[in-house]
């Protein structure tokens, strides 16, 4: 038998290739970090040829860590930042724009026009998500109608489609010499073309969106055979047998498969997601209806989702706009220093509000600031509004749910950060627990890759691999937890009506 799975994870701001044996443990990791492109205030790209080559560096680097050749891999899995958008020539291979990332902001109008008929949840029922910038639907119709002759083009049934999953396959099984053209279920759901019953792209929604049916990826399941990796790859003849957008990958790398079973994810945005079985619930609280994972012919397993959009990012932007600290680590450090937050609140609204509020007219604030506030006390408010955006998203699971949760399962890069996790119990009321394998993202889609070729035997062998590492319990009096948040609840109301026709 085959030693190993290797998971490729796409992600906002690097992509890793990390390579897992039969316990879930990590044997290796290649990573590196690509651009981020910002043409303007509201826009957020990558570019899709560095993500490829990144990518194909990254597995060499992952196989020389392991001291491994493709030989000792039994499959390939792909997860993947998901709504990020890109089309491509199906003929040449060339992108025709930019990778639009899932931050990005320069659809609205798009959103503005649609919403016109039928409000924001126009298409919701059906697909289970709001009209927003967030999701690719509005990336691909503003690619169409803003970069010179993409849209004939695109009628002539040249262009391609796809999230970064779909990019990354067609690439590994041969690009123009005959790449595989699909995505799974769970990238398919995030893009406002899905219906959830059926599973198969709505003609009457690319209709109104105008994208031409061709352009679309085939709709497989989150665990098959896609193909195989073409004959000029490290990994020539291995086969992709795996796909998940990364939130329900890390939903699965934590083996929440049953009814109820949960996750936060602390990225660059935050995602909290709890299991719905084979049952469709439609949230009355802000939350967006999934699809969870689908393994080969059976049934589909649903979700709903909370999606923040700015966490770690938040971190990222002290480091990289602010220069407020040298290493996304120090914040920890820095935040420390002071024994809370100062009166101070950062609501980091930098691409408007997502769950519960889906407010795009949202902008970032600071507020509460005196003369007694220092560096120390923002560093702090920014990790606590990463644990205040998760508690209104809990709120809202426990207001939807019939079976309150009672726990929290978290994974991620900020996990990291103790302090964070420790006003993350506290906040909530109830315990956070980290698992031994933190990174959970690109261990679900190797999951999805192995139990797909048969490399582990199903879903109770990946059960017992899981593995409690740490765990939080809250210590905060519950009536300073309660004015804590109130003060959040009022911060979060000054981010509103920002954006109008003047003031973008």
């Amino acid at each position: 038998m085959t030693q190993h799975v290797l998971a490729i994870d796409q992600g906002t701001t690097s992509t890793r290739a990390m390579i897992f044996d039969h316990t879930g443990s990590v044997v290796a990791v290649g990573q590196l970090e690509h651009a981020q492109i910002l043409p303007r205030a509201g826009w957020v790209e990558h570019d899709p040829r560095e993500i490829w080559d990144n990518t194909r560096e990254v597995v060499g680097l992952a196989l020389a860590r392991a001291n491994i050749t493709r030989h000792s891999i039994a499959a390939v899995g792909i997860t993947n930042q998901r709504e990020t958008t890109v089309v491509w020539d199906r003929n040449t291979g060339d992108p025709v724009y930019n990778a639009i990332v899932w931050q990005d902001t320069r659809t609205q109008g798009i959103v503005d026009r649609l919403a016109a008929d039928g409000g924001i949840d126009r298409f919701k029922a059906d697909v289970g998500l709001p009209l927003s910038t967030y999701f690719a639907g509005t990336k691909i119709a503003w690619i169409l109608d803003n970069v010179d002759g993409v849209r004939a083009r695109a009628e002539a049934g040249d262009l391609l489609f796809g999230t970064m999953d779909t990019w990354l396959l067609w690439n590994l099984t041969g690009g123009i010499r005959g790449g595989v053209h699909a995505t799974d279920v769970t990238n398919a759901s995030r893009t406002l073309f899905l219906d959830l019953v059926t599973l198969e792209w709505r003609q009457d929604i690319l209709d109104v969106f105008g994208v031409p049916a061709s352009m679309m990826p085939e709709v497989r399941s989150s665990s098959e055979v896609y193909g195989v990796v073409e004959s000029s790859n490290l990994l020539r003849e291995v086969p992709v047998a795996g796909i998940l957008g990364d939130q329900q990958a890390a939903t699965f790398g934590q083996a929440a498969f049953e009814v109820g079973g949960a996750k936060n994810t602390y990225g660059t945005g935050n995602f909290l997601i709890v299991n719905t079985g084979e049952e469709i619930v439609h949230s009355s609280n802000g939350l967006l209806t999934t699809v969870a994972y689908r393994l080969g012919n059976e049934a589909p397993q649903y979700a709903l989702e909370g999606s923040i959009a700015v966490t770690g990012s938040l971190i990222q932007w002290l480091r990289d706009n602010l220069g407020l600290i040298s290493t996304a680590a120090e914040v920890e450090e820095l935040a420390a220093t002071v024994a809370d937050n100062g009166g101070a609140y950062f609501v980091p609204a930098f691409s408007g509000l997502y769950a519960p509020y889906w407010r795009s007219d949202a902008r970032g604030a600071l507020v509460g600031l005196t003369r007694f506030v220092n560096r120390g006390h923002i560093a702090r408010a920014a990790l606590e509004a990463i644990a205040y955006q998760t508690r209104e998203v809990l709120d809202a699971v426990n207001a939807d749910a019939d079976i309150p949760l009672r726990e929290l399962k978290v994974d991620g890069g900020a996990t990291a950060n103790e302090l964070l996790l420790q006003f993350q119990a506290d906040i909530l009321g109830m315990p956070v627990i980290r698992p031994v394998v933190a990174e959970t993202t690109a261990l679900g889609a190797a999951y999805a890759a192995g139990l797909a070729v048969a490399y582990w035997g199903g879903l109770e062998e990946l059960r017992g691999n899981w593995q409690e590492g740490r765990r939080w319990e809250p210590g905060m009096p519950e009536a300073e937890r309660e004015r804590l948040f109130r003060g959040w609840k009022k911060a979060v109301t000054k981010t509103f009506d920002w954006v109008d026709a003047d003031v973008r």
